[in-house]
């Protein structure tokens, strides 16, 4: 055969081209003997452990390496199962997925597991097995290496502490809290189904009573030794406590707040003991940075049942607790109260509604007359309002007053009820023209006097219900007025100038600044009802013959300075005889009236004594 080619003849499934180091299998190059030796060699000397694994999952060539991690010769490795070796087979979704990639169904897995190093030493391995992809070398195997991550797992941990510890007192810190609490609630009832053996769980949540005093004047190097201190002793009395019981949580919240967690609490009763040994602990003095500090703390114990509580419901109960703590005088623990709790939700519940229900007119008008005590005439009418509330009923003023006066809800309010009483009291007047007109009393707050245009509001209201300023009585607490400088006084004595009366309310009970009354543009004294409630006989009682030595002299000096007196609380006809025998100008109470609607005070105009009502 003449000729000869350029070269060799392909074989059958060689690609064109190929070079001789280089054949294939399909569509995927292997290497040729040559290579495979470089790639064994490697595969020996390599520094990380590995293993060929068969589709049986046993191994089929290890390194040496592995044999070094694992305290054996390599050879004696070779037909092990990689599986129990590595741990594998410790949980099943790692078991399913390990035996996944044998079968070729997974492409990868890689997991980390807890080994034992042949020195002893705990060792954290990152376990990697892929398939090796060569075919001809054995279907099936796959490349097990195994990857020491001890210092990167060590690094997380300690990254993980400073995470969740706190730096100044080393305590956990409010994300360990919240995670142990989160824990602790959920956890599930015993294998037999039974609950845990308690099934309770306790809090004690406490702060440092004046602490920012500390940071203020000593600084706050000082005052982070001093929670350090707080710390350690909180830590002590958890442990003392804890041996009988099981191990509490201490965690610093923040700032100078506190928390132990009781996990299983065997009840109230141990819940109070450890914080009264707290409280104990605390008040001894510390020495902190050459000074000699003395500290107490407050502190809120919630105790209850761990089903159905949940970390937000635990933590509002012992804020509100520790609020109450503070409250009643610091220094102090005190019990969470389911009814003390029910009615500050109430409160809070009123006082969240209470704007909206003043614009959708929630409240109404009663009147309580005010009789002369000479001839039992009815002179004029106290205004008192209603809350005509949707949920809880008619409510006094007493239940939304001090809510109202905190938020300032009562400027708005008061300027409804002086509009309404001033427009109700001309009505009077205009359906009994024959008659000497009733003159409305108004309560008003220090508030309304200090925050608002009582003088614009008060004369615009007039004018429009088209009643005289001297049929207009202000009520103000002898608190609001003694004492009245600056403004408020500049807004009395408008008022006056006006002609509009201002009543003293409650006279006797506060400061009683006599010297002061002079200066005042005071026109009625009304007299505290304590004093009158010792003028009864009825009752078998004898009267208090200090009452009513009180009650003639406060009588005679507001007489001297041009003043009237109205007595309040009149329930007896034996205490308004004694009131008008020692000259008391008016009284108020349910010997004449109760409050009662505006219609039927209509019916007491022009009576003479009074209906009793």
């Amino acid at each position: 055969m003449s000729g000869t080619s350029e070269g060799p003849t392909p074989r059958a499934g060689t690609a064109p081209g190929a070079g001789p180091s280089e054949v294939t299998q399909g569509d995927h190059p292997r290497p040729n003997l040559s290579e495979l030796r470089d790639y064994r060699a490697a595969f020996a000397a390599s520094a990380l452990p590995m293993a060929v694994v068969d589709h049986h999952g046993l191994i089929v060539r290890p390194n040496d390496a592995l044999g070094a991690l694992l305290g054996a010769d390599a050879p004696s490795l070779t037909g092990r199962t990689a599986a129990d070796l590595l741990g594998l087979a410790s949980d099943s979704p790692t078991w399913r997925a390990y035996t996944e990639v044998l079968r070729g169904g997974r492409p990868r897995l890689r997991c980390t597991r807890r080994l034992k190093h042949a020195d002893g030493r705990p060792l954290w391995a990152e376990v990697t097995v892929v398939p090796m992809g060569d075919r001809a070398s054995g279907a099936g195997r796959v490349l097990l290496s195994v990857a020491d991550v001890s210092d990167r797992r060590e690094m997380r941990e300690r990254l993980r502490h400073l995470r969740i510890h706190d730096p100044v007192t080393r305590l956990p810190n409010r994300t360990l809290f919240f995670e142990r609490l989160a824990s602790a609630l959920e956890t599930p009832p015993h294998q037999d189904g039974s609950p845990p053996p308690h099934g309770r769980i306790g809090l004690c949540y406490l702060d440092i009573d004046g602490f920012k005093a500390v940071n203020d004047t000593l600084g706050h190097r000082t005052g982070d030794r001093l929670l350090a201190a707080v710390a350690g002793r909180l830590t002590d009395c958890a442990e003392a406590d804890g041996h009988r019981t099981g191990g509490h949580l201490v965690a610093r919240l923040g700032g100078d707040e506190f928390a132990i967690l009781v996990e299983d609490s065997s009840g109230t009763p141990q819940l109070t003991e450890l914080a009264r040994s707290v409280l104990s602990a605390l008040q001894r003095p510390f020495e902190v940075s050459g000074h000699r500090l003395s500290v107490s703390a407050s502190i809120g114990v919630v105790e209850r049942s761990s089903a159905g509580t949940s970390a937000t419901a635990l933590m509002q109960a012992a804020d509100t607790t520790l609020y109450w703590a503070k409250a009643d005088g610091r220094a102090r623990w005190t019990l969470f109260d389911p009814e003390r709790n029910a009615h500050r939700m109430t409160r809070q519940a009123l006082s969240s509604t209470l704007r909206p229900a003043v614009e959708r007119g929630e409240f109404t008008l009663e009147y309580q007359p005010l009789v002369g005590m000479a001839d039992e005439v009815v002179r004029g009418v106290e205004a008192l309002v209603r809350w005509n509330h949707p949920r809880f009923g008619l409510l006094a003023p007493s239940r939304f007053v001090p809510i109202a006066e905190e938020d300032g809800t009562i400027v708005q309010l008061g300027r409804w009820v002086l509009r309404t009483a001033c427009r109700q009291a001309r009505r009077w007047q205009l359906e009994h023209p024959d008659e000497p007109p009733l003159f409305i009393s108004v309560n008003v707050a220090v508030r309304q006097v200090r925050d608002s245009d009582l003088v614009t509001d008060v004369a615009e209201i007039l004018a429009e219900t088209g009643l005289e300023p001297g049929l207009l009585q202000l009520e103000l607490t002898e608190s609001a007025v003694m004492g009245s400088s600056g403004r408020p006084l500049r807004v009395l004595q408008a008022l006056s100038d006006m002609g509009v009366r201002i009543a003293i309310d409650d006279f006797g009970t506060g400061y009683s600044n006599l010297a002061y009354l002079s200066r005042l543009p005071v026109s009625v004294l009304k007299l505290d009802g304590s004093f009158v409630r010792g003028f009864r006989y009825e009752d078998g009682a004898h009267p208090s013959p200090a009452d009513e030595t009180i009650v003639e002299a406060m009588v005679q000096l507001a007489h001297r300075l041009g003043l009237t007196v109205t007595a309040e609380c009149v329930e007896t006809s034996g205490q308004a005889e004694r009131l008008r025998r020692i000259g008391c100008d008016t009284g108020q109470g349910w010997l004449y009236s109760r409050a009662v609607a505006p219609e039927r005070i209509g019916e007491l105009i022009g009576t003479r004594p009074p209906e009793r009502l």
